[in-house]
C-alpha cells in the first residue's frame, strides 16, 4: 500500500528516538500520512543490538511507543502530548540491524483525557516484526517537563531524502 506523505513532525537534539545529535540514539524521522497515521523511518546500528545482528526488544518497544504516542499530534493544531500509561508489544520476527525500518502508528480511540493507539514495525521485506497497543494520558508539555524548544532544537528538519510517499 502506498501512503502519501502530507507533512513531517519535529525532531529534537538529544531525545533517544528522534534526537539528531544523540550519537547513541536511533535518529528517527516521522512522516504524517494522508489518513493521519504516522510513519517513522530509522536504521538501527550495532549500538542498538541485543543478540548479535538483532535489534534489542527494548528499543523496538521505544520506537513503537514514540510513534503511537506522537500520532496524536497529527489531530490537533496545538501540541497535545501523551504520557504512556500502558504499552503491550508482541514480537513476531527478529529485527535486523543496518537496514531501514518502517514503523506505523495510529490513534484508535480517544476521549478528553486519554487516547489509545496501535502500531507495527515493518521489515524491509514487508513482514510485520512487532505489534503494539498503547494507552496514553493527554498532558500539556509544561506539566511533563521544563522544555525550551529552542535549546532542545525542537523543529522540523527537512532532508533531501524525505519521501513524498512511503510504500508499506
Amino acid at each position: 500500500m502506498i501512503h502519501k506523505i502530507n507533512g513531517k513532525q519535529h525532531n529534537s537534539k538529544l531525545c533517544f528516538v528522534c534526537g539528531l545529535k544523540n550519537k547513541f540514539g536511533i535518529q528517527a524521522h516521522f512522516y504524517i500520512t494522508e489518513n493521519q497515521e504516522l510513519i517513522a523511518l530509522f536504521t538501527p546500528s550495532e549500538e542498538h543490538q541485543s543478540y548479535p545482528g538483532r535489534l534489542h526488544g527494548g528499543i523496538a518497544s521505544a520506537i513503537l511507543d514514540e510513534t503511537i504516542g506522537r500520532a496524536i499530534l497529527n489531530k490537533y493544531e496545538t501540541e497535545v502530548w501523551g504520557v504512556t500509561i500502558e504499552l503491550n508489544t508482541k514480537f513476531k520476527k527478529p529485527i535486523p540491524l543496518n537496514q531501514q525500518l518502517k514503523v506505523i502508528g495510529r490513534i484508535t480511540a480517544e476521549n478528553s483525557r486519554m487516547f489509545e493507539g496501535t502500531g507495527e514495525i515493518i521489515l524491509p521485506n514487508g513482514e510485520v516484526a512487532v505489534t503494539a497497543h498503547g494507552k496514553y494520558l493527554k498532558v500539556p508539555l509544561n506539566k511533563i517537563t521544563d522544555f525550551d524548544k529552542e535549546e532542545n532544537e525542537w523543529r522540523v528538519v527537512d532532508l533531501e531524502t524525505d519521501p513524498k510517499e512511503i510504500e508499506i
